[in-house]
């Protein structure tokens, strides 16, 4: 798992796995955002499977699935909100966390 700094209080990754949610609530992570539809690739656990673990470690965890080439600046000010309105650092990721850092951007340049 690669965790890019975006902010005070806000890093992406890619796509994390169940067994992680320990190591990232060490990490003074206090919620997760997740911004990957379920089914977008074989293989991929679904958010109910990464919901149940962060929950058992003690992380709020939010669904916000964003697929491709359809974000909106809606969806970026819901991404804004529940950045802000979690406890502690918030850890979004999608598939390689390009989406998560484009919906920060669009919510900080209003576009």
């Amino acid at each position: 798992m690669e965790l890019k700094n975006l902010a005070d209080g806000l890093s992406v990754s890619e796509q994390i796995l169940s067994s992680d949610m320990y190591a990232i609530k060490d990490a003074g992570f206090g919620g997760i955002i997740c911004n990957r539809p379920d089914g977008e690739e074989a293989g991929q656990p679904t958010f109910d499977e990464i919901a149940t673990a962060a929950k058992a470690a003690g992380l709020e965890v939010i669904h916000q699935p964003i697929i491709p080439g359809q974000m909106s600046q809606s969806d970026a000010d819901d991404f804004a909100n529940s950045v802000s309105t979690m406890s502690g650092p918030v850890l979004a990721f999608c598939r390689t966390g390009a989406r998560s850092s484009m919906l920060w951007s669009m919510s900080q340049n209003g576009a």
